[in-house]
């Protein structure tokens, strides 16, 4: 082999070797990827993190307040619907319980002549007695006769009398001739207004003994009939009011009489006899009208026809 060919052939054992000793060493190609990013970039790019983070929050926050302010805003038109409703509701309410005050104190002043009541009013008249106004008014009104006469006093010689209207102390079945003066035939029997004729009843006994022992003359007037003097007589008795100066019942004249007529004509027979009407206590009107100035006129209430306005709302 010539010189050039042995020194080829060393070359290429060498390289042999070179390439089989770096294969016995685990020689291998390996490549890692690395990014480097300066301090200054490291914060801009936290901070765009921050103010995302912050711009969703805001987002959601608004969105939620959008959704609450549609839920007022739907709730805010349902109740003024329903109070627009209320208000029409009571409106309606209190226009037929003014009319039926106004409309029951005109037939009480006219005695009832040529007036009807509508059927509506029988509403207000019970619910005036059920939830109690009707005691209330009926407690401050002798509460009212009470404190007047507590200042008061009757002359020694007996001519100062008080006048009572003795029906308001009777039960129901002793009606006078007007059943709808007292409400009772319109409006039936049932439990709550017996309860309120009762309750007048225990009140005007009370006043009665409360005046009697005061050593006021007391006159009692009715518009039941003479003969029916036994069984008043009775009845007063049993109540325990007893010792009045007179008690005066309607002649068979007296009977066609109206009530307005007869009552007007009992007081002026009971000044001409000398005496100075004090006082003129009852529940009706018939009673309570005249040219009397100086004749102090209680009117106590009545459980009907109607009494006043209540609050529905």
């Amino acid at each position: 082999m010539s010189a050039y060919g042995h020194q080829m052939e060393r070359e290429y054992s060498a390289h042999g070797l070179t390439s089989e000793d770096g294969s016995d060493m685990g020689s291998q190609f390996r490549m890692e990827s690395v990014i480097y990013m300066s301090s200054c970039a490291a914060t801009v790019f936290v901070g765009g993190l921050v103010i995302v983070g912050i711009l969703l929050m805001t987002l959601l926050t608004a969105l939620t307040v959008m959704l609450q302010s549609c839920q007022s805003r739907e709730a805010g038109v349902v109740e003024a619907v329903k109070s627009d409703h209320q208000h029409h509701h009571n409106h309606i309410h209190n226009h037929h319980h003014d009319y039926c005050k106004v409309a029951a104190l005109n037939a009480e002043i006219n005695n009832f002549e040529g007036y009807t009541l509508p059927e509506f009013c029988k509403n207000f008249a019970v619910k005036y007695i059920k939830e109690g106004h009707y005691m209330r008014e009926l407690n401050n009104s002798v509460s009212l006769v009470e404190n007047y006469f507590d200042g008061v006093t009757p002359k020694a010689d007996g001519h100062d009398v008080v006048l009572m209207d003795i029906d308001d102390f009777l039960p129901i079945n002793y009606l006078g001739a007007n059943p709808l003066l007292y409400g009772y035939n319109r409006y039936g029997n049932g439990d709550c207004v017996r309860e309120a004729k009762h309750m007048k009843h225990v009140f005007l006994v009370d006043l009665y003994k409360k005046l009697e022992s005061s050593g006021w003359p007391l006159v009692l007037l009715s518009r039941k009939p003479e003969k029916l003097r036994d069984t008043v007589v009775e009845s007063l008795k049993s109540a325990g009011c007893d010792g009045w100066s007179k008690l005066i019942m309607r002649s068979n004249d007296g009977m066609k009489m109206d009530t307005r007529d007869y009552f007007l004509k009992q007081k002026t027979e009971i000044e001409s006899e000398g005496y100075n009407i004090q006082a003129v206590i009852s529940s009706h009107m018939d009673m309570l009208v005249g040219p009397f100035m100086k004749t102090r006129n209680f009117k106590l209430p009545n459980p009907l026809p109607v009494g006043p306005a209540q609050n529905t709302a």
